[in-house]
């Protein structure tokens, strides 16, 4: 049995070195280059920075469960058949063995659901025929980044053959062991994966974001989150209350499971909201209302009792909602997007990682009750989020998805246990610049926007925020001072700026810009000191003075109306600037359209013809009917209709505009409709 208690920390092995017998301890080599060697020297992988010994197993209480003489054998001397992974074998093939990580099981049976995300993390194309050297590879994620972790394929097994952790129905099929024994691997050990949260696995899994809902606090419209979540790309696992014990009801206390589906039922005209759920062992189901014995299948019409109904013992079952709240204490939604569960159509998200740590007598500051002596201390990152989430533009809420994650502070994952973690909001007005951190008093006269309810013990603690266009500063925070720990902030919205106050090397700008733009860097830092709002003219004078490379040393110039053009797309606020966050977004849309415009000027003219612009707008990713297109070319153009770079910038700001104004007001797809008061807003100011 596994029992779900605090999950420990995790420490990220380097991955210098080559995993050979030869490898220095924790090295994690390269793949290609390992299985090269074995397959050169006719050889089978030996990890010997995880070992075939009981060192891999663990120094615990999980010694105590192994059968008394255990051997570590390779795959092909346990069957005649060995296969890695077979797509025509059911999703749902795993059980449970000694080690108690019911959490990662349950989070990989979720992850089972979805061929494409398991393939990530499985590479399918590793066999015990072609090219087999005994060597195998999977992916996790880890802080922001994709890493590999290499492993042999000697498992443990008892006298009689059989798999002592991770197995398969399919005694043939082999991925879920070796797959558990490369998450033992990066964990530490296989007893490092005896506790543990859902929610932990699920973000190694995917990279994804989870939502825990405390069930005993659902909220009213529980059954839309789950129909909207498993219609999308999510993955669900959900936790009993803490315990170690199998009830009469059939659920076991402390246990983790799988959430694989939804349906509403009709019962004597009553609607019936029913889960289905998987316990990680592969038996062992609920015995209640729809249970695979319940008499509350007779009520149901012979097709759905039909499609719905397996009276089988393999770990699944169904039960209905009300139950599922009563007897279940977390739900854990993984989502891979931030907009799956409000399906918004057509909307483009942006991502910004930004890593940080708490040093004690420096920056652990602890939380806001703290405020009077070190909460200030805390590292603060300054975030900007504008373009309305839906509804009318303007001064309308903006969706912001947060998520810190705190990093491990020990090899072993359940050596050192992570501590209670938070993050505050607040909002800021005028911000003077990047580089200059809030003060005591600050935080002593504003009150937070959001805060924490409780601080949790979790790997990540996430919120789904609706701000009003502006600027906001983010303080995450352990709960007491002076703990010390690395972490990361991630941050999802339509449109943001992300950077942490204080810090020249986590100013936020794109990756691409500075690659591209040289020297702009030093250009920006001085913008930023000079002008913490850009208005009309300040922006000609800006735009102005920038280089631009791909147009041919051609430099364009921008007019006193283009940029009041320019500015009125951007102001959402209708307050006659730009802050720097938002022209830090605007030049990335003009390099980008800088690209465009580069790719199609062939005749190297400096402007584009009709053929052209439709090129460039379809290349830009506006589609426009030929119509639409010639119009665009007698309003943007001049009167040779021909469309310089500043008119061509006008014309896609307003297109892209324009687009995101209509997927956020139709309700359909087909049509929007506006007030008066809406339509000028956006045809006279836009």
């Amino acid at each position: 049995m596994a029992v779900v208690g605090e999950a420990g920390a995790r420490w990220l092995p380097t991955r210098e070195g080559l995993c050979t017998s030869q490898a220095p301890a924790w090295g994690w080599g390269n793949y290609e280059t390992l299985l090269e060697s074995c397959l050169s020297n006719h050889c089978l992988f030996e990890d010997n920075s995880f070992p075939a010994t009981l060192s891999s197993i663990g120094q615990g209480p999980l010694l105590k469960k192994l059968p008394r003489h255990l051997q570590w054998k390779r795959p092909p001397e346990l069957h005649s058949n060995p296969q890695f992974f077979s797509p025509k074998a059911k999703k749902l093939d795993l059980c449970q063995g000694v080690v108690g990580d019911c959490w990662f099981l349950a989070a990989l049976q979720a992850l089972s659901l979805h061929q494409d995300i398991l393939s990530q993390v499985v590479p399918m194309n590793q066999s015990f025929t072609d090219n087999y050297a005994g060597i195998f590879q999977f992916w996790f994620w880890q802080f922001g980044s994709w890493i590999p972790v290499v492993i042999d394929d000697r498992l443990p097994v008892n006298e009689a053959g059989q798999l002592v952790f991770v197995s398969s129905i399919y005694k043939n099929l082999f991925w879920g062991a070796l797959l558990e024994k490369a998450y033992a691997k990066l964990s530490g050990s296989y007893e490092d994966l005896q506790m543990g949260q859902v929610s932990e696995a699920l973000v190694d899994f995917t990279g994804g974001v989870t939502m825990v809902i405390n069930l005993a606090k659902a909220p009213d419209n529980l059954w839309e989150l789950l129909a909207k979540a498993t219609c999308s790309r999510t993955l669900i696992g959900c936790q009993t209350h803490l315990g170690e014990r199998v009830l009469e009801n059939g659920l076991v206390h402390g246990h983790a499971y799988t959430l694989t589906g939804i349906r509403k039922v009709t019962c004597r005209r009553i609607p019936e909201y029913l889960v289905k759920l998987r316990n990680p062992w592969g038996k062992v189901e609920w015995k209640g209302d729809w249970s695979d014995s319940s008499s509350k299948w007779e009520l149901l019409c012979p097709k759905e009792k039909i499609l719905l109904l397996r009276k089988y013992d393999d770990g699944e079952f169904w039960m209905n909602l009300h139950d599922f709240k009563v007897h279940f204490g977390l739900l854990v939604i993984c989502k891979l997007t931030p907009g799956l569960l409000s399906h918004e159509v057509g909307q483009r998200w942006t991502h910004t990682i930004r890593e940080g740590r708490w040093v004690k007598g420096s920056t652990a500051g602890g939380r806001l009750k703290w405020s009077q002596g070190t909460f200030w201390k805390n590292p603060q990152f300054l975030l900007s989020v504008w373009k309305p989430e839906l509804g009318q533009r303007s001064l309308y809420p903006c969706k912001v998805l947060v998520s810190l994650l705190q990093k491990p502070r020990h090899r072993h994952r359940l050596r050192t246990p992570h501590l209670p973690i938070g993050f505050y909001l607040f909002r800021v007005g005028k911000y003077s610049g990047d580089q200059q951190r809030l003060p005591p008093e600050f935080f002593q006269e504003n009150p937070p926007v959001s805060q924490p309810e409780t601080f949790e013990t979790n790997k990540e603690v996430s919120q789904e925020l609706s701000l009003d266009p502006g600027s906001y500063v983010i303080v995450p925070c352990t709960s007491e001072p002076h703990q010390e720990l690395e972490f990361i902030l991630r941050v999802f919205s339509r449109k943001h700026i992300f950077h942490e106050i204080g810090s020249h090397s986590n100013v936020v700008f794109c990756k691409e810009i500075v690659d591209k733009n040289e020297g702009q860097d030093e250009f920006f830092t001085k913008l930023f000191e000079k002008y913490p709002e850009i208005n009309a003219v300040q922006l000609q004078e800006i735009l102005n003075q920038m280089t631009w490379p791909d147009l041919r040393n051609t430099q364009p110039f921008f007019s006193l109306e283009a940029c009041q053009g320019i500015l009125a797309l951007l102001d959402l606020n209708a307050s006659g600037t730009v802050s720097i966050q938002e022209f830090r977004d605007l030049w990335k849309q003009l390099i980008l359209y800088q690209k465009v415009f580069h790719n199609q000027d062939s005749n190297q003219s400096g402007c584009l013809d009709w053929d052209q612009l439709r090129g460039a707008v379809k290349e830009a990713g506006i589609m426009f009917s030929d119509e639409v297109c010639k119009l665009m070319l007698i309003r943007y153009g001049d009167p040779t209709l021909q469309m310089d770079f500043v008119r061509f910038v006008l014309l896609m700001l307003r297109a892209e505009n324009m687009e995101d104004a209509f997927q956020n007001l139709t309700q359909d797809g087909k049509g929007i409709y506006l007030q008066k008061t809406e339509w000028l807003m956006m045809t006279l100011y836009s």
